[in-house]
């Protein structure tokens, strides 16, 4: 069996406690794709953790955590969290990194961080992790995989030195800053090469060996569809493919082999970074919401900046769970929705005084207004709650409209930050 858990929204969705959730069923869990650049908050027995780089199962000694040929690997970012989870009291992880994953290199961080000083107030809101000039990298085919850590060394010293030339062009005429050196570049990668050998490993045969055997795979996906490079809100988007369907390429096995695929909401929404975000709130009213949402409130697991929040988007919900596929949805953080009197809830949008259903691309999108539908508030605390049924009346007909509203079965619902605050529930749909 395997699944594939995804964000439907901007990312921050609660993805982690899912897949922590679900991992303890699994044999193996599998990162996809994107980097450090975003992290997923897991709280358990041992702490709490904001993981950026780690599959979320690293917390259960039974499965093997693989980083797949798709992602975006920082190597140093991947020891330290190694180290930061293990000097906790957790068991060292069975990690499998794979020979084909591109390495975000010291001048990609710098080319990002240059990029959006020279942006300025046009900034794409990077976290400055590199990440876009690595797949930039990637497609341009002078990036680095893993594997060519261990080439020739006269090879390897010709494609850095043909980067170099490339990249200096850049740095000089451009940002105006000191040239890269291609003696210490191969200096970094040799340094490099000895920290992530141990866990280098043909990831793709590992994979299509455990689809023969019948394991147990989960597909962990990082941020949501509203940041996919190709269906999101372009340009402020993040530089890979955030949906279901580029698991199956990011990971290395059959797109026919995946089972199910659980999209992930927010039962509010929240977004880090720029871009259009029609439910939006502002001022007083989205710092309460803010100081409440999650655990510990609503700022990013890798920058801590405040993220931007908005009430629940099912305009936006129901096109990411459709175009992640979604089988079922988990519904997250319900719980710190308990102090309002009333709800609202955006239920279509308003595009040049027409009201659509449809989420529209990026142009037409920041023209549109939130269509705002009030639910009844319900005024308690529901943390502890085990069972649908028990939950107060108003908050069960919250859920219920969100699941009529995105056409997608909410199997799960989250009423806490712990492993065990989800409720099962039969859908209605």
């Amino acid at each position: 069996m395997i699944k594939a858990i995804v964000g439907a929204n901007w990312g921050d969705e609660g993805k982690g406690k899912i897949t922590d959730t679900l991992a303890k069923e699994s044999d193996i869990v599998v990162r996809f794709q994107g980097g450090s650049n975003a992290g997923h908050t897991i709280k358990n027995e041992y702490g709490k953790f904001p993981l950026h780089m780690l599959p979320s199962g690293v917390f259960y000694s039974h499965v093997t955590c693989v980083l797949g040929d798709g992602v975006a690997l920082n190597i140093p970012k991947l020891l330290e969290e190694i180290k930061g989870i293990v000097d906790k009291g957790v068991p060292q992880p069975k990690l499998l990194v794979s020979d084909r994953a591109h390495i975000v290199m010291p001048y990609h961080i710098l080319l990002d961080t240059y990029e959006e000083a020279r942006l300025a107030g046009k900034s794409f809101g990077s976290t400055k992790a590199g990440i876009a000039p690595c797949y930039s990298d990637k497609y341009a085919k002078i990036g680095f995989q893993v594997n060519e850590l261990f080439m020739d060394e006269k090879a390897l010293r010709e494609r850095i030195e043909n980067v170099c030339t490339l990249k200096n062009t850049l740095i000089k005429h451009l940002y105006h800053q000191p040239e890269l050196v291609p003696d210490e570049i191969y200096n970094t990668m040799m340094e490099y090469k000895e920290m992530i050998k141990p866990y280098v490993a043909n990831t793709d045969a590992f994979l299509h060996k455990a689809v023969a055997d019948g394991k147990n795979i989960l597909l962990e996906g990082q941020l949501g569809a509203m940041k996919d490079i190709d269906h999101g809100i372009y340009p402020m988007v993040t530089s890979s493919n955030t949906i279901a369907a580029y698991g199956a390429a990011g990971a290395g096995i059959p797109p026919y082999a995946i089972n199910e695929v659980i999209a992930v909401t927010k039962a509010y929404s929240s977004s880090v970074g720029a871009g259009a975000f029609v439910s939006e709130i502002f001022g007083d009213e989205a710092e309460e919401l803010r100081k409440r949402g999650g655990d510990g409130g609503e700022y990013g697991a890798t920058t801590g900046r405040p993220r931007r929040v908005g009430w629940y988007d099912c305009v936006a919900s129901r096109y990411g769970c459709k175009v992640q596929g979604a089988t079922q949805v988990a519904l997250t953080v319900l719980d710190p929705l308990g102090y309002l009197d009333e709800i609202p809830m955006c239920v279509g949008y308003d595009i040049d005084g027409e009201e659509h259903q449809d989420f529209p691309n990026t142009t037409y999108l920041y023209r549109a207004k939130p269509i705002l539908k009030k639910m009844p508030g319900w005024k308690s605390d529901i943390t502890g709650i085990r069972k649908f049924e028990d939950l107060p009346q108003a908050c069960q007909d919250y859920v219920n409209e969100i699941e009529r509203q995105i056409q997608c079965p909410i199997t799960m619902v989250s009423n806490g930050p712990a492993r065990e605050d989800i409720i099962p529930r039969k859908p209605l749909i």
